[in-house]
């Protein structure tokens, strides 16, 4: 994360604009931002436009109504959390070329069970309430029916070079931590599982 990032998000309401956006997962209006946060519209897009320079969101241009053609209106001006990882390390740090050597040589030496059941492991320290457990970890879960989803992969720069690898140690990871809750459900956006918002242990021994 750059200075201009840090300064960006420094004002509160800045800050809150920004965390309705990265909440709302799909690209919002100015208006719908200002009628969320009981802002004028005014302001909402002045500290959307302050978080697009600072490379915090992404800007579109859609038409909301669902028209097309003549008469349909110029498109909105839409805005989305950026895609770009942004970090602060004073002095800087570099875990993530630890992260992929560790995942090589984990390939190289074909250890993935090791790795797993590790994480497995690991997941059974952090047992706990599953959506605070989900939220900790940075996930970002939000709900969808039965089911939370994860907006966010925490693990998403290795992930990119080391797919297989790094969705197995996840799913291990948080099977160990809330159990047969946790379903693969590979996405284009956001983590590769989803989990049951009610435990299917608990509801087996209720009927």
């Amino acid at each position: 994360m750059d200075a201009a990032a840090i300064a960006a998000l420094a004002e509160p309401q800045r800050r809150a604009v920004y965390e309705h956006v990265a909440a709302a997962g799909v690209p919002v209006s100015r208006n719908a931002v200002a009628d969320a946060l009981s802002i004028g519209r005014t302001l909402a897009a002045h500290h959307l436009d302050r978080l697009a320079e600072a490379g915090l969101v992404e800007v579109s241009f859609a038409r909301v109504n669902g028209r097309s053609g003549p008469g349909s209106g110029r498109p909105s001006k839409l805005y989305r959390r950026a895609a770009a990882e942004q970090e602060l390390s004073l002095p800087p740090r570099d875990y993530r070329t630890l992260a992929t050597v560790f995942a090589d040589a984990v390939e190289e030496a074909g250890v993935e069970p090791v790795l797993f059941e590790t994480a497995r492991r690991h997941g059974e320290r952090l047992k706990g309430d599953a959506e605070s457990v989900l939220r900790d970890l940075g996930y970002e879960p939000y709900e969808d029916g039965e089911v939370w989803r994860l907006r966010n992969c925490p693990f998403d720069g290795v992930a990119r070079t080391h797919a297989a690898l790094v969705c197995g140690a996840n799913l291990a990871l948080l099977e160990g931590a809330l159990g047969a809750r946790v379903k693969i459900d590979p996405r284009p956006d956001g983590c590769c599982v989803t989990v049951q918002r009610s435990d299917p242990d608990t509801k087996n021994n209720d009927d």
